[in-house]
């Protein structure tokens, strides 16, 4: 059953991203682009694993019968199962936010990112720390594509198509602000929808990427920058 899985899954996507930052990313501290190109050259394997492992076929999950139905929002038919992950993003920011801004760990790592060789020189583990943090977020990634498998088919490629939509609205948001990457997500879903019903899928994508272009032409750290202690 997808809830029974949840846990599980974000327990071992998390494990599996704290040994991909421990053995790959750690060696390539301050080289963002070889970052990148690992990354993507690590996902890419993955998705080539599981199809020699498992098959390439579409496989389907099934909705839990509790949040099969719909419901009546202002006038429109929602999909409970819809409302359900909008609430499990809204309990994920706000877990999040809390590590970020009330544990140790949260301080220590927005300490890095203002200033490692500062934090480093307090004891702060930097590697330690960016461990943890890789670690989390393939948690949360693993949650989400969890979450998301009874609207899509599963197949090995189902988490490429949100590649793009995602570095964009880390463009947007900055990478030091975790009300920005939110607000960005809002803004960018909002736009590319409304586009979308005006023209089709296809034309709002290359509007926002234009968009999104000609900030970072004009704002490089993004609409959401933190302010840094100089």
């Amino acid at each position: 059953g997808l809830f029974a899985s949840l846990i599980p899954i974000f327990l071992l996507v998390a494990l599996f991203g704290w040994l991909i930052e421990r053995f790959v990313l750690s060696f390539l501290n301050n080289r963002p682009l070889d970052t990148i190109l690992a990354t993507w050259g690590v996902g890419i394997m993955l998705q080539q694993g599981v199809r020699l492992m498992v098959g390439g076929e579409l496989r389907y999950v099934k909705m839990p019968e509790l949040l099969s139905s719909s419901t009546e929002v202002l006038g429109v038919q929602v999909s409970l199962y819809r409302i359900f992950l909008l609430g499990m993003a809204v309990a994920l920011f706000g877990l999040t936010w809390l590590l970020m801004n009330r544990t140790t760990v949260g301080m220590k790592l927005r300490a890095i990112i203002q200033d490692r060789s500062i934090a480093a020189s307090f004891g702060v583990n930097s590697r330690r720390i960016y461990g943890l943090t890789f670690a989390y977020g393939a948690g949360l990634a693993g949650l989400a594509g969890a979450l998301v498998s009874p609207l899509k088919s599963v197949s090995p490629e189902m988490g490429t198509t949100y590649v793009v939509d995602a570095f964009m609205v880390v463009v947007l948001g900055g990478v030091q602000s975790l009300i920005g990457t939110v607000a960005s997500a809002f803004i960018l879903g909002e736009l590319s929808g409304a586009i979308a019903f005006l023209q089709n899928d296809t034309v709002a994508k290359a509007i926002v990427l234009l968009a999104i272009v000609v900030l970072i032409r004009f704002k490089l750290q993004g609409m959401f920058s933190a302010r840094v202690r100089a």
